[in-house]
């Protein structure tokens, strides 16, 4: 179940990728990318447990865009910033353990960007937006320039992002 669930997010992204040509009937296309349940878990357990991570597990080439699968940790210890990215690049979670509440749309307060040089505008907050209770095996989708915040955590969380790149800036990593 888990396999067919990643596997559709994984074409979910690949789909939203704009002007993406698909390869003529009869004609081979671009080989296709796995990334197990166990690669992921073991990706996941690796990272720091101090800190929030998130660190990408693939990165492939779509036909001149890039998808990204990324392992991410959440320690419920540590402060969780309100994020806005500033480029299109859609997000799909995939909640794997741990359980919290995630805020998407609304407005950043408090912005600042760390470094000043980053497409990542950060907030201490999300005012307004929408509220939800986040359980392993739930998928949210965050189009691009969506404030989204981790307002509460029950624990520590563990998810995994599918991040299409419509303009191939993501590094590939095979």
């Amino acid at each position: 179940m888990r396999k067919m669930i990643v596997a559709s997010l994984i074409a979910i992204s690949a789909a939203s990728l704009s002007g993406q040509a698909s390869a003529p009937s009869g004609k081979a296309g671009l080989p296709a990318t796995d990334v197990t349940a166990a690669e992921t878990k073991a990706f996941i357990d690796k990272l720091p447990k101090n800190a929030i991570s998130d660190l990408p597990i693939r990165v492939a080439d779509v036909g001149g865009a890039h998808v990204g699968v990324f392992g991410v940790f959440r320690p419920k210890s540590v402060k969780q910033d309100a994020v806005l990215h500033e480029v299109a690049t859609t997000e799909v979670y995939y909640m794997l353990e741990g359980s919290g509440t995630l805020v998407t749309g609304g407005t950043l307060k408090d912005e600042r960007r760390e470094p000043p040089t980053t497409t990542t505008v950060r907030g201490s907050r999300i005012d307004g937006g929408v509220s939800r209770k986040v359980v392993p095996g739930d998928v949210i989708i965050i189009p691009g320039r969506t404030p989204h915040w981790w307002s509460s955590l029950d624990g520590d969380i563990r998810y995994m992002i599918i991040r299409s790149d419509p303009q191939g800036r993501m590094a590939l990593k095979p």
